[in-house]
C-alpha cells in the first residue's frame, strides 16, 4: 500500500467523521440517559438561585 498524501488526507477525513459521529452518539446518550434528569434539573435551577441578592 503506498501512503502518499491524498491517501493519508482520505483516511484523517474519513476517520474525523466517524469519531466525530460516535461521540455525538455518545454525548446525547448521556444527555438523554434518564438517571441523569435529576442532575440536570438541579444545575438548571442553581443558576437561577440567590439571584435577587446584592452580588459581593
Amino acid at each position: 500500500m503506498d501512503l502518499d498524501h491524498g491517501t493519508l488526507v482520505w483516511f484523517s477525513k474519513s476517520f474525523g467523521l466517524f469519531y466525530l459521529i460516535g461521540l455525538s452518539i455518545v454525548v446525547l446518550a448521556y444527555v438523554y440517559w434518564p438517571s441523569n434528569k435529576k442532575s440536570f434539573d438541579k444545575a438548571a435551577v442553581s443558576i437561577l438561585r440567590d439571584e435577587d441578592k446584592p452580588w459581593r
